[in-house]
Formats: C-alpha cells, structure tokens, sequence
C-alpha cells in the first residue's frame, strides 16, 4: 500500500468516525427532548401542537404568545416545563394596575445606610408566564420589550442580564375585551409564535377528567439549563438550503405583496404584511423543529408546518377584512397553498 492510499484510508476512517459521532449526538439529544416531552405528557393531555411549538421556542431561543380560553392548561403547561427542565419558574398575572417597575423591578432607598439598592423584579427567572398580558396597559407591555428582545434590563443607571436559558410565554383571553388593552405591534413583533390553542377532543378531555380525580402526578427532572444551552447551539448548526431560505422568504413577502405572486384578490385585506423579522423567525423555529423531527436539515414542510404560527400575529387586516370575516389563517392558508415548493434533492439521493 503506498503512503498515498494510506493517508486517504485514514482520512476516510476519520470521515466516517465524525460521521458515526454526528449521529450519535443526534440520537441523545432527539432521545432527551423525547424523554422531556413524555414527562410533560404525564400532566399535559392532548395539546400536542402547544407543545411542540412550546420546545420550538425554547431550541429557537424566541418567545411564545398563546391565546385560548381559560381553562386550556396554558398555566400549567409553562409550570411543568420548569420542572423537567429544572429552570427557575415565575408567573406575573397582569392586571390593570400594573406598573413596570412590578415586572423589572426598582430601586429602593435605605434610610439606615441613606443609599439606594435595586430590587429586581420577576422577570430575572428562565420561564416567565405573563398571564393574561392584554390586560395591562401599555407603558407595563412596553416594559418586557428590552427583557424579550435584549435579555437584559436597565434599573436606573445599570443593566441586569436575564438567566439563561430565557423564555417569555404569555396568554391571552380571546372572549372578552372589557378591561384589556390591545398589544403594541412592536410588542407582538417580539414574539416569535402565536399558538392559538382549542378546546380538547372527547376522548382527551374524558382522561383530563379521570386524572383530575388521582392525585398529582410529580415530573422529574430529565434536562438542566445547559442541556438546553447545548441543543440550541446544536439548532443553530441544522443547515439550511437556500432554496428553503427563499421559500420563507417568498411567504413572508406574499403578505405584503400579494399581488406579486398572483393573488391580487388578498391586496385589499391585507393593511401591513409581516416584517423581515417574520422571515427570520420562520427559518429559526423551521430548524427547531427539524432538530426535534431528527434531521439535521430543513425540509419546506418544516417551513409551511409552521408559517401559520410564525405568522399569523404579524398581520394587520382592513376593515373590509374584518366585514368579510376574513382572518390571517385564512390568507396564510391561500399563500402557502398557491407559492410554489421548491423540490430539494439530498446529497445522499444525488447520483455519484
């Protein structure tokens, strides 16, 4: 054997090692977020969307805003998270009366030592529920701006860093408008998803019954902080093709100019269409989501399986849409129905 053929064996041995390695570490983490989402099912019945898109956001590192009835586990669903998750958990219900410095804190005077000591405030935790967040004003919504999109806070003169991981999920209650005030768009911007949760079926509903006539179920812990630190680096490598790039590209685009892409009718419902943030957002939560399916790449479905959620929020509607009934589902739904997915070929399936 020459030391030519030599050096190319163990540079294919090597190959295939990384290869064998890159598997391996996809393997345990799909198995732990497995083992996360099971524990999280020993309490959570049905919702398996919410859930999802609940680890989306936290590979993705975005922020989640879900709407529903009360009643729906949305609660809940952030506490068991914490759990198994082992992170610091904290829940601010938001009423009329809030003031920012409830939600980021203050500074304090001391009279004993005449100085002044910052105390701050909930938001310096790993999971943040704001309950029912429509219900403050808007000075207090405008206060998690800097915490969402910054991770960090100014008290004063000095800026406090947020633990990481971080992860904002706030509700909101669809039937009643009496004392609410609606989100800032800059605010609803800031949110990676809306996740629009529904009643359960019969069947889920029946076994939420039965358990609640058991004791509690206990989670374990089966991640820590820094597992979830390492996945989102590991999110951050799953590739993206630039064609699936452009395909995200070309929906977030649809909303703005329908008629561009042949679909002049959605002109006159749509007021503003989603920013560029709606676009990188999309791409970020499509490779969460490949990481939890077992890929190390997106796939379009992975993009249209979530432009709704991505979306949805970043649509302002005319009044002639409103008449109409027509809602931002509606026209994502007919963009992504009639745009064109590109048709990618694998590597592993090119001819040699």
């Amino acid at each position: 054997m020459t030391t030519r053929e030599s050096a190319n064996e163990r540079t294919d041995v090597a190959t295939e090692q990384v290869k064998l390695t890159a598997v391996a570490e996809d393997s345990d983490t799909r198995t732990k977020l497995e083992a996360a989402l099971f524990e999280m099912r020993r309490v959570i019945v049905g919702q398996e969307a919410m859930l999802e898109r609940v680890l989306v956001a936290l590979l993705a590192n975005g922020h989640l805003l879900i709407e529903g009835v009360p009643g729906l586990a949305k609660t809940l669903t952030v506490k068991t998270l914490a759990e198994v998750l082992g992170g610091v958990f904290k829940r601010v219900q938001f009423t009329p009366d809030l003031v920012p410095a409830d939600i980021v804190g203050t500074r304090i005077y001391r009279p004993r030592g005449s100085t002044f000591e910052t105390e701050l405030g909930p938001v310096f935790c790993n999971f943040l529920l704001a309950d029912e967040i429509n219900r403050a004003p808007a000075k207090v919504q405008s206060a998690l701006l800097e915490v969402m999109q910054e991770q960090q806070v100014t008290i004063g003169k000095d800026t406090f860093s947020v633990p990481t991981p971080f992860l904002v999920m706030a509700t909101e209650n669809p039937i009643e408008s009496e004392g609410t005030y609606p989100l800032p768009e800059a605010q609803v911007d800031r949110f990676m998803m809306k996740v629009l949760v529904d009643y359960p079926g019969f069947a889920d509903e029946t076994t939420v019954v039965e358990r609640s006539l058991q004791d509690d179920v206990h989670v374990q812990q089966v991640l820590s902080p820094q597992d979830l630190l390492e996945f989102q680096s590991e999110v951050a490598e799953v590739y993206v093709d630039r064609l699936v790039t452009e395909y995200a590209v070309g929906i977030a685009t649809a909303t703005r100019t329908p008629a561009k892409f042949g679909m002049p009718r959605l002109g006159r419902y749509i007021a503003y269409g989603a920013s560029p943030r709606g676009s990188i957002n999309l791409i970020r939560a499509a490779r969460a989501l490949a990481a939890i399916r077992g890929r190390r790449y997106v796939v379009p479905s992975d993009v249209r399986d979530l432009a709704h959620d991505v979306l949805r929020h970043r649509l302002s509607l005319t009044y002639e849409a409103l008449a109409e009934s027509i809602t931002p589902d509606g026209i994502i739904d007919e963009i992504v129905m009639k745009l064109p997915v590109p048709n990618l070929t694998l590597a592993a399936e090119q001819p040699a």
